[in-house]
C-alpha cells in the first residue's frame, strides 16, 4: 500500500471501531485480511458498507482496506461505513455534500443501555409474582 495515494480515516458505531484506508484500483474490499463476502455473510451488511461508494458513483474506483474490531456485524458494518466516508471526504471535500445530505458523515451516537441494579436489564424488571 503506497502512502501517497492512500487515505486514512477511523469510523465508529457502537463499540465496532473500523480503522479504514482506501487507495485508487479496481473496487476490491478487504476486511481483516479477508475478503467482503467471506467476512460479512449477512446481505444488508454488505450494503451498508457499499452505499458511501454507491451514493458518489466511485464502486470500482478504489481498493479498500479495513482493519475492524469490537461490536457486532451491524456495528462493524456500520463503523466500516462511517470510515469509508471520512476517507471519501479527504480524498475529496467536494463529496462531503452529497454524503452529508445522505447522513453518512455523524456518528450514529446511539449506545447500549446500561443495564440497572434490581433489574434484569436495561428495562426489563424481574418477572412479578402476585402470589
Amino acid at each position: 500500500m503506497s502512502k501517497e495515494n492512500s487515505y486514512y480515516a477511523t469510523g465508529k458505531r457502537k463499540n465496532a471501531i473500523a480503522r479504514t484506508w482506501i487507495t485508487p484500483g479496481k473496487g476490491e474490499v478487504s476486511i481483516n485480511g479477508r475478503t467482503l463476502e467471506d467476512y460479512f455473510r449477512v446481505y444488508t451488511a454488505k450494503t451498508i458498507i457499499k452505499q458511501p461508494l454507491m451514493v458518489t458513483n466511485n464502486q470500482d474506483k478504489f481498493d479498500i482496506t479495513v482493519k475492524v474490531v469490537g461490536g457486532g456485524v451491524i456495528g462493524q458494518a456500520g463503523a466500516i461505513r462511517h470510515g469509508i466516508t471520512k476517507a471519501l471526504i479527504e480524498f475529496d471535500g467536494e463529496l462531503r455534500s452529497v454524503l452529508k445530505k445522505a447522513g453518512f458523515v455523524r456518528r450514529d451516537p446511539r449506545e447500549k443501555e446500561r443495564k440497572k441494579y434490581g433489574q434484569k436489564g436495561a428495562r426489563a424488571r424481574f418477572q412479578f409474582s402476585k402470589r
